[in-house]
């Protein structure tokens, strides 16, 4: 894992991803980020996803996988999006803010996954592609719910709209990553 962030680079994105979900919800300008405040880490380009989570559950997380954008930027529009475009979930609304805890994910790009025996569950986060089809779950996922490689391989299918066992389909295209996981404490 390559990201080099500091605490500092951390709760700075905690506290700009917040930032970023109260101004859209109230239908203000984004604010603007001086460069000044601006690390080597934070202008690294990196993907980003931002998870939000009430009272423990999911309540949205949708990312970025742009690797051409400086990750603070990722951050901030996986923000908004998770809080106002996530389809699983009802846009949030601003009385929900104090419920609500933050977490970021902070993505390497993908690589071609050339044998499933060196998916590591532990380690990588899993993107599949068939079709027009394709679906990504975080590192974190399986690791949260005690997942091995093939449920976890299952799942990612389902979520991209697949039978669960696409990714044993030769067309089927698997992509590995690594991320690292931050997020605001209770």
């Amino acid at each position: 894992m390559n990201a080099s962030l500091t605490l500092e680079d951390k709760q700075e994105l905690l506290r700009w991803a917040r930032g970023a979900i109260e101004l859209a919800l109230q239908d203000l300008p984004q604010m603007e980020v001086a460069k000044t405040e601006l690390t080597d880490g934070l202008r690294a380009p990196h993907g980003a996803f931002v998870t939000i989570k009430k009272r423990g559950e999911l309540r949205g997380c949708i990312g970025r996988m742009d690797f051409e954008r400086p990750l603070w930027e990722n951050v901030i529009a996986a923000a908004i999006a998770s809080a106002l475009e996530d389809p699983r979930f009802p846009p949030l609304e601003a009385k929900e803010l104090p419920e609500i805890r933050l977490e970021i994910s902070v993505l390497e790009p993908p690589v071609p996954l050339a044998r499933f025996e060196d998916f590591d569950v532990k380690r990588h986060g899993i993107i599949v592609e068939k079709g027009l089809r394709h679906a990504l779950l975080l590192p974190k996922v399986a690791q949260e719910y005690g997942w091995g490689a093939e449920k976890t391989l299952e799942t990612v299918c389902w979520k991209a709209g697949l039978p669960s066992q696409a990714w044993r389909e030769p067309d089927a295209r698997l992509q590995v990553f690594e991320a690292i996981d931050f997020g605001e404490s209770l």
